[in-house]
């Protein structure tokens, strides 16, 4: 019996981490060639933590994105310029306003070729000067992930009216349409 080879998969999946999620995934709702942003937790050691756990700091939770991704419309190497774009990398456990080690930057690879990936982009951004401090960005396996509570979903799209909405979110995402104009979805 001859088997046949099954077809490449069509999607793939990286987890970022770049501060506030609600920042996070309201700017990759946007991309073109993203299918799904789910916020969530990932890297610290409580299993499925809550919102309120991750905000003590006490859990080693990130606040994290999962992308799932069609590699034929875009890839990697161009989700990580636009994560490195919409955050600051170079601030350990912050972003802006938001401190905390829930909030500092990281790449949350599932295979090696990831991990490949992420390590390259951050050495030519190193290479390149485009910041005067080093890139603090972690790039871990993925581990113990979990979905943040359904509130947190979407959230920009449904508050786009709430304070930190306006003042934080809005101002990142007006900066991906600018800076990528020709990844924003139609």
């Amino acid at each position: 019996m001859t088997t046949t080879p099954s077809p490449a998969p069509t999607t793939d999946t990286i987890v970022l981490g770049g501060g506030c999620f609600w920042c996070t995934e309201a700017v990759f709702d946007r991309v073109r060639g993203i299918v799904d942003v789910e916020s969530g937790y990932s890297n610290g050691e409580t299993l499925n933590p809550s919102y309120e756990q991750v905000c003590t700091g006490r859990t080693g939770h990130n606040e994290v994105v999962k992308l799932v991704f069609d590699p034929a419309q875009i890839t990697l190497r161009e989700i990580l310029e636009i994560f490195f774009v919409v955050h600051d990398p170079t601030t350990l456990n912050r972003q802006g306003n938001d401190v905390g080690t829930q909030y500092r930057s990281g790449i949350y690879y599932l295979n090696d070729d990831q991990k490949q990936v992420a390590d390259d982009v951050i050495r030519e951004i190193a290479d390149s000067g485009t910041y005067r401090a080093p890139v603090v960005t972690e790039v871990l396996p993925l581990a113990n992930y979990s979905m943040a509570e359904a509130y947190h979903q979407d959230y920009f799209t449904n508050h786009p009216n709430q304070g930190y909405c306006a003042f934080v979110v809005g101002p990142k995402v007006e900066k991906f349409q600018k800076t990528f104009a020709a990844r924003v979805k139609d």
